[in-house]
């Protein structure tokens, strides 16, 4: 059975910064910047009939391409804190919670149970054991003021990964382009 999850690649050099964050957290495990994505849906371990029909329900998202940034440190398990992580700043037209909503959609649409979890877009970057609250909130005071460049989201991907400890590593089993309608609009404007 695969471990499935469908999330949005980090660029580059964005994930060069947040990898220069790292340190300064007693008990973290930091995650490789290539293990750097925002997770738009977890389905767990999954039937290969229910993967199958996953892969094809996922070609049926229409949305076109957005644009993000990453913005602020948190963490998350209050008093014991269980992972460190970059927050995701949205557009203005909401486009990430929408893309997010398709996917929980689609997912129950093949017959999984719905997220209980509320959606909160975020980029893990340490999980956390027996971290003290103390030096994590030392480390999200350093870097609250972090932001990235924004970046255009043009797909998204279906990952697989094997269950471990901390996940990763995470390997692309399928991508989805999403439209770039200004390119069909342009096409259509040249046909006048």
């Amino acid at each position: 059975m695969p471990r499935l999850f469908t999330g949005l690649e980090i660029p580059a050099d964005i994930a060069d910064e947040l990898q220069l964050m790292q340190g300064g957290v007693w008990g973290a495990r930091w995650i490789e910047a290539e293990s750097y994505h925002i997770t738009l849906r977890f389905m767990g371990d999954i039937s290969d009939g229910i993967a199958r029909e996953l892969v094809e329900a996922l070609d049926d998202v229409d949305m076109p391409s957005f644009t993000i940034r990453l913005k602020g440190v948190g963490s998350f398990g209050g008093a014991k804190p269980r992972a460190i992580w970059a927050g995701v700043d949205d557009d203005e037209s909401g486009s990430l919670k929408r893309l997010q909503t398709w996917h929980e959609r689609l997912c129950q649409v093949v017959g999984l149970k719905p997220e209980p979890r509320k959606f909160t877009p975020h980029v893990t970057l340490a999980r956390l054991r027996d971290s003290g609250v103390e030096g994590v909130q030392s480390f999200v005071a350093a870097h609250s003021l972090f932001e990235s460049r924004p970046f255009e989201v043009r797909q998204f991907v279906l990952y697989s990964s094997r269950p471990s400890r901390g996940g990763g590593p995470y390997v692309s089993e399928e991508i989805y382009p999403l439209k770039d309608y200004s390119e069909e609009y342009y096409a259509l404007s040249d046909l006048r």
